[in-house]
């Protein structure tokens, strides 16, 4: 006779305690990853804008060490678990450009080999930008540093304003690159008086898209300064005009295309030659006279240009000068320039540090946007649309 045995059937018996694995440890929930939010910069002052991401968010830095060593080499130690979950790393470029780019790349390769599921670099400020596109016989240097972050480990970026929007075609993952003029143009509206008598200007025609954006949505005029005295990219010399090496073998070997002594491909061919460009005396396109003029730039780096534009508006009877701009580089002797010329004053956004900038120079005024940024992680961490931070911003925008 088959012995009956009481009580409920296994599978039928609740489990009031978490399943244990060996050893003791009990199951984790991996269902929804957390996230954590480092600074890579070794600088006190590159992690203002870092912090005050932070204080948006509700959560706390991650804890992090990178310094450099007496040799100068770049040291990061992660001090926290990162496993299974999304990084957000702030990298702001302060004037030492490449400690900062190899601090990013330190940290986020140090992340990536402590298995975090996503790693997204938040770089306000892209360095190198202006260095993408080939110039005589240079290199795109902007593309080195991409093809750089994504074997370094980065997924995604997080980015504003880049010099040129077709950068995005740098890289094998996603790019946000998020817009600061709804801040600027606050700014204008809020803190200008009698903006509505203002005039949006553009300092080189290469900058007219911008100022047009901006004139547009502040229903105000453009002018563009045009002339000689601006040196835009594009006319810069590629390199490309120079003759090719004189050959000393004699005969033709039959791997080459025979040449005459004067360098034509074939006798009695001759390639049309460019006409070099000649820009007329500088202009200014569009009546300033008795305005106030803002000049709208994506960078204040050196601030010659600037000077000499703001000079030319005097001229031209504006009695004000404002300096609109994302990045705030202002490098080697700008602060002194701007205190000493026409220009009233300078507004960037904090995406560069500039406090040793601002403390040289009263006119430089900085805008706050860490709340676009704050807003952009939690939309990524999340799975939430990016949409309603691009909402109105048009393709030339």
């Amino acid at each position: 006779m088959p012995i009956r045995r009481f009580g409920a059937h296994k599978s039928l018996v609740s489990h009031s305690q978490p399943p244990k694995l060996s050893y003791g440890y009990t199951k984790m929930n991996v269902s929804k990853s957390g996230y954590r939010v480092f600074s890579a910069n070794s600088t006190t002052a590159s992690t203002e804008l870092a912090k005050k991401i932070t204080e948006r968010l509700g959560v706390e830095l991650g804890k992090s060490v990178v310094y450099q060593e007496a040799n100068r080499e770049t040291r990061v130690d992660v001090k926290e678990s990162v496993r299974g979950q999304d990084i957000f790393i702030i990298q702001t470029i302060p004037r030492d450009v490449n400690t900062a780019i190899m601090e990013l790349l330190i940290m986020a390769y140090a992340l990536k080999t402590s298995c975090a599921k996503n790693i997204i670099g938040v770089i306000p400020y892209f360095p190198y930008s202006k260095q993408c596109k080939m110039r005589k016989r240079g290199s795109i240097v902007c593309k080195l540093l991409a093809s750089m972050l994504a074997k370094a480990g980065l997924t995604h970026i997080i980015t504003m304003d880049l010099h040129q929007k077709e950068i995005q075609g740098f890289f094998s993952f996603p790019v946000d690159n998020l817009r600061a003029s709804p801040f600027l143009i606050q700014y204008i509206q809020e803190e200008i008086p009698d903006y509505r008598n203002a005039i949006i200007v553009a300092k080189s025609p290469s900058a007219a898209k911008r100022a047009q954006s901006y004139a547009e949505r502040l229903r105000l005029g453009l002018a563009v300064i045009h002339g000689e005295a601006q040196c835009s990219e594009s006319d810069m010399a590629d390199g490309r005009h120079s003759p090719p090496s004189s050959r000393t073998t004699t005969g033709h070997t039959g791997l080459e295309l025979p040449c005459s002594r004067h360098h034509v491909p074939f006798p009695g061919i001759e390639l049309p030659i460019m006409m070099a460009k000649e820009k007329p005396p500088i202009t200014v396109v569009g009546d300033v006279g008795g305005r106030i003029a803002i000049i709208v730039d994506d960078i204040i780096d050196d601030v010659e240009d600037f000077v000499a534009a703001a000079e030319i508006l005097k001229e031209r009877g504006a009695y004000k000068i404002y300096i609109m701009a994302t990045h705030g580089l202002l490098s080697a002797e700008a602060p002194r320039l701007i205190e000493e010329s026409a220009i009233d004053e300078v507004v960037v956004t904090n995406t560069v540090p500039h406090e040793v900038q601002k403390l040289q120079c009263p006119k430089i005024k900085t805008v706050d946007v860490s709340m676009i940024l704050a807003e952009a992680i939690r939309r990524i961490h999340n799975g939430e649309s990016m949409a309603y931070l691009f909402r109105n911003i048009a393709v030339d925008d």
